[in-house]
């Protein structure tokens, strides 16, 4: 096997690579007051979604054990990646290196790479999805850390919300300000920096406002749209990503496009109805 590809579980898998020996997922467990939920292939999103929306708490998330992500590596592949959500979010990435570094001390001559995506969800996906299309270039290893590393450095994520409620358990939102946006129906549009930290670039009355300023925003910041693959995970509504999609395909043109429901870290990220896009 020339390649494997180690993701965690808050990027969503697309179907082929469930079956795919050089794709394996992290799995990483959410924790809903007491108790704990792995977000592997078992996970079941209708059942996590009514946990979070009947507890007080807060969800919580822990990263998969640098020792997971050394077994991961520990393979025939000649070439490893893991492709974790970013650094500022989760200590998934952190624990990818010290996995890398664990199995260094037996085998130094291991060719193993940690990409940071400064995102999450489908843009974890889109990132996998670039490692691959290098790698069916047959290029050098060290060419496809560059390639991909500038990749991840042109891409934008953005995600609107219907319920802030995750945001206000997680204290990223006071009481107040969350009461007040629920009653008058702001949602906000969110967006990541560079970085890949979280932050607000606007907001509107009504969900379906606050979809369609996203999308003004993705076709301001998409000049090369055509040669890029454009993105997007649900949380539970498939119809509203499809409008978000159309909406997008209206007003420009994309080199493909992705749409996944999202896995169990991206739902409790986005919350029931939540939409990311990330191009």
């Amino acid at each position: 096997m020339r390649y494997k590809i180690v993701i965690d579980s808050c990027g969503e898998l697309i179907e082929r690579w469930k079956e795919d020996p050089a794709i394996e997922r992290a799995s990483l467990t959410l924790t809903v007051d007491e108790e704990d939920i792995v977000d592997d292939e078992s996970f079941d999103q209708a059942y996590f979604l009514k946990r979070v929306a009947e507890s007080p708490n807060c969800p919580k998330s822990s990263c998969p054990s640098p020792e997971r992500y050394m077994e991961a590596y520990d393979c025939e592949a000649d070439h490893v990646y893991a492709v974790t959500l970013s650094s500022e979010l989760s200590g998934s990435y952190n624990s990818a290196v010290l996995g890398r570094n664990l199995l260094l001390e037996s085998q130094p001559e291991k060719k193993i790479h940690i990409f940071n995506s400064r995102s999450a969800s489908v843009g974890e996906t889109l990132i996998a999805l670039k490692i691959e299309e290098c790698e069916s270039k047959d290029m050098e290893f060290e060419d496809i850390v560059r390639e991909v590393d500038a990749y991840i450095e042109s891409q934008n994520t953005y995600f609107v919300l219907e319920s802030l409620e995750t945001l206000r358990k997680n204290g990223r939102l006071s009481n107040l300000k969350a009461f007040v946006a629920t009653a008058l129906k702001i949602k906000p549009v969110m967006g990541a920096t560079p970085e890949g930290t979280i932050i607000q670039l606007d907001q509107a009355r009504g969900i379906n406002k606050a979809l369609m300023k996203m999308v003004d925003y993705i076709v301001e910041r998409s000049a090369d749209s055509a040669d890029r693959i454009l993105g997007i995970s649900h949380c539970n509504c498939r119809e509203r990503a499809e409008i978000v999609r159309d909406a997008i395909l209206k007003r420009i043109p994309v080199k493909d496009v992705v749409l996944l429901d999202t896995a169990g870290v991206s739902s409790m990220y986005a919350n029931d109805g939540g939409i990311i896009v990330v191009i």
